[in-house]
């Protein structure tokens, strides 16, 4: 069956990656502040989601997946952090989606069973330094994805994808040299960084019917960091 497939903040990395593996065979639109790299046969519509109304879009009346992409890596010692940062990644990570999911409702419950999906972080179940304003904001996320998941169920599937390191633009501070990425593979059991492929499989395979029985779940595509110790 073919797809209206919502993406917010899709225009480059991750999410311009998943609108590009969901583009066939089904209606993919990117609500994002520019098309950036969006590939053709995307439908893109101009929208920052910490200052605008999604409601106010032209969106199908029935959407059957729904993706939030927007998302900060914030890393600082907690002694240079103020609360105004903590509140600044709170609105875009959580409560700007929160507006989002909510102002979709009536869109969403036109699908027979939609599927949402979002995204935190390894740092949520990981305790790692300098993280505490990301880890969280995206903590956030994965309680109230829960949240959802079991008061719409079975109306709607809700799942969460929390990364490690992924390469792209908004971490490439984290990945400007050589150096740098080796080190940061190295941390790892599976010896490298993401890519945004590694992502994009998996959230296709979440939002797709294959995935039909699984939903209030974290997944963990970190190349092992969450859950293996080989030290």
């Amino acid at each position: 069956m073919k797809k209206n497939i919502l993406l917010i903040g899709g225009s480059y990395g991750i999410g311009a990656a998943i609108a590009n593996k969901l583009k066939e065979n089904n209606t993919v639109y990117v609500a994002s502040r520019t098309k950036k790299d969006l590939p053709e046969g995307i439908h893109h519509l101009t929208f920052d989601a910490m200052e605008n109304d999604i409601s106010e879009l032209d969106v199908p009346d029935t959407i059957h997946n729904l993706i939030y992409c927007p998302g900060s890596i914030n890393l600082k010692p907690f002694k240079m952090m103020s609360a105004e940062s903590f509140q600044d990644d709170f609105n875009l990570n959580f409560l700007s989606m929160v507006k989002v999911v909510k102002a979709l409702l009536p869109n969403l419950k036109n699908a027979e069973q939609a599927s949402l999906l979002f995204f935190s972080t390894v740092a949520v179940n990981t305790g790692m330094p300098f993280h505490t304003s990301v880890a969280a904001s995206k903590g956030a996320i994965e309680g109230f994805a829960k949240a959802l998941a079991a008061e719409y169920a079975p109306n709607f599937r809700v799942n969460v994808i929390a990364p490690s390191l992924i390469d792209t633009p908004l971490s490439s501070k984290l990945l400007s040299n050589d150096s740098k990425k080796e080190k940061m593979a190295e941390r790892h059991p599976l010896k490298r960084v993401g890519s945004v492929e590694d992502i994009a499989a998996t959230a296709a395979f979440l939002l797709g019917d294959n995935a039909s029985w699984i939903t209030g779940q974290v997944i963990g595509v970190d190349g092992g960091l969450s859950t293996l110790n080989l030290s």
